[in-house]
């Protein structure tokens, strides 16, 4: 058969389809049959050079609700296929729970979704079979070269000939379940009464099933068949509102949902109010008795002054490099409870968990449903409100925005004049930048963007997203009040921005 040879780093520039967190991002119409079909045969090509797959390896596939996503999966099938490894089809499930089943049975994993971002772009999920793939590895993809097919696909890069994924193979689906059902145990939550939000999310069934396996009451809620960009860093407002009647309605103990893929949660107090992702990995972390946290820079500094932790080390944002810092504290520490959370709350563990004799195995990568249960239970476990759990925290508060659209090369260059100039200087800048409405900054750390540490130890956190071209704030302070008007003035700032000219 015919075959044109690719570099995927050039497939990239071409395409307009380039590396996210943990894989492939880019608009749908960018990413063809063609496209999508280079990068699943690369991703294989580099795992059989470190080692990672033998010939005949199996090769689990996932993916979301989007309408582009189950094309996706066709490609992503096909390259399996060709390059002679088994596909085992897991259907619609959530990105932890593909991963969980290949992690658990020594097998890489593919799912196909964008995560939370609108539905005109999708992505590849890429893990190895000890979980998701690092920095290193997209390095490794990258230096791959392809042959196509050619006569597989038109000029366009759709398949000529349709390609229909096998039948669905339920085990990565019951054994998800099965990991937390027995992890916590029959009648864990009986007596309670939660809210399953399902709109898009592909864990929408699932989170239903477990919690009514342990013995909660569960009422599902806003069910859609169109794609919901649910995003747990930028909660929609009418998200906001939603919760807050569901909760007057049917006096819930808490409202539970995720993003698309269903790897970020999403969990209600009592009163209908979100939790911040950071406040949730918290709490969840305290309960399951963590001593080491690794959590991205921009997280609420709650995990810190609370004083419930051994050590917490900070990271750059994107949870490969949480990953990696929880791989580092293994090392380190050894036997010691090792988790990682990111301030959407996905949330991660490197170590086994044991409680009460009952085990529960590493997932190291993002999974939504740990956490939420976990927040559940200890509310539970202490007879009082979720409210309450969040209350015996610090007063530390934390407000999240975004500017869509924004051109990513307008944004690293204004934050490269901060980052580049000496520390006194950039301070300077950072005050006139900031102007009167904010105490002065005695601070900045440039891990991941740049963020501002004031006097009164308020923050100023920018950063572009690593996912879309969008330019992301974040403000910390001692009440959610004051940490939106922090907000709200520095997307001000931020606005004017791209009517500056450029360098």
């Amino acid at each position: 058969m015919t075959s044109q040879t690719v570099l995927i780093s050039e497939l990239m520039s071409v395409s307009g389809v380039g590396f996210g967190t943990s894989g492939a991002r880019g608009k749908v119409e960018d990413m063809t049959d063609r496209v999508c079909y280079a990068y699943a045969r690369a991703f294989l090509q580099h795992l059989s050079e470190i080692g990672d797959i033998q010939p005949g390896t199996a090769i689990a596939l996932a993916g979301d609700f989007r309408p582009s996503s189950s094309r996706i999966m066709a490609a992503v099938a096909a390259a399996i296929e060709d390059a002679n490894y088994k596909l085992v089809n897991c259907g619609t499930i959530a990105s932890p729970a593909v991963a969980s089943f290949g992690i658990e049975h020594g097998l890489p994993s593919i799912m196909v979704t964008g995560s939370h971002i609108p539905d005109d772009r999708n992505g590849i999920k890429f893990n190895k079979s000890s979980g998701e793939i690092l920095k290193p590895d997209e390095e490794g993809i990258r230096k791959q070269h392809v042959a196509l097919p050619t006569a597989k696909f038109t000029e366009a890069g759709d398949f000529i000939n349709a390609y229909d994924l096998p039948e669905v193979d339920e085990r990565a689906y019951s054994e998800y379940i099965k990991r937390y059902t027995d992890f916590f145990g029959s009648d864990c939550l009986k007596g309670l009464k939660i809210g399953v939000y399902e709109h898009s999310s592909v864990l929408r069934q699932a989170l239903s099933d477990v919690i009514t396996k342990l013995g909660a009451e569960v009422i599902k809620l806003g069910f859609s068949e169109k794609f919901i960009p649910v995003d747990t860093e930028a909660v929609r407002e009418e998200d906001v509102k939603l919760a807050s009647q569901w909760s007057q309605e049917y006096q819930f103990d808490a409202i539970v949902s995720a993003d698309g893929d269903g790897d970020r949660p999403l969990i209600s107090d009592e009163q209908g109010e979100w939790l911040r992702g950071d406040i949730v990995g918290i709490i969840a972390a305290d309960y399951l008795k963590a001593n080491i946290i690794a959590t991205p820079v921009s997280c609420n500094s709650a995990v810190e002054k609370c004083g419930r932790f051994d050590e917490v080390k900070r990271t750059r944002i994107g949870s490969p490099y949480v990953i990696a810092a929880m791989q580092e504290a293994q090392e380190q520490y050894g036997a010691k409870i090792i988790i990682g959370y990111e301030a959407n709350g996905g949330f991660l563990t490197q170590t086994m968990i044991e409680m009460e004799g009952r085990k529960l195995s590493a997932l190291p990568t993002r999974d939504a449903i740990l956490p939420m249960l976990a927040i559940i239970a200890a509310s539970k476990q202490a007879g009082c409100t979720i409210s309450a759990l969040q209350k015996s925290l610090p007063a530390r508060y934390t407000y999240s925005d975004r500017l869509k659209e924004f051109p990513t090369e307008i944004s690293q260059a204004r934050l490269a004049e901060f980052i580049d100039s000496d520390t006194a200087t950039a301070l300077v800048m950072v005050n006139q930048f900031l102007g009167e409405d904010f105490s002065p900054a005695m601070q900045l750390d440039s891990t991941d963007g740049v963020r501002f540490t004031l006097e009164n130890e308020e923050v100023v956190h920018i950063r572009p997203s690593g996912n879309a071209p969008e330019l992301r704030c974040y403000t910390e302070s001692d009440t959610t009040d004051r940490a939106k008007a922090l907000n709200d003035r520095a997307m001000k700032r931020i606005m004017a921005w791209r009517d500056l000219p450029q360098a």
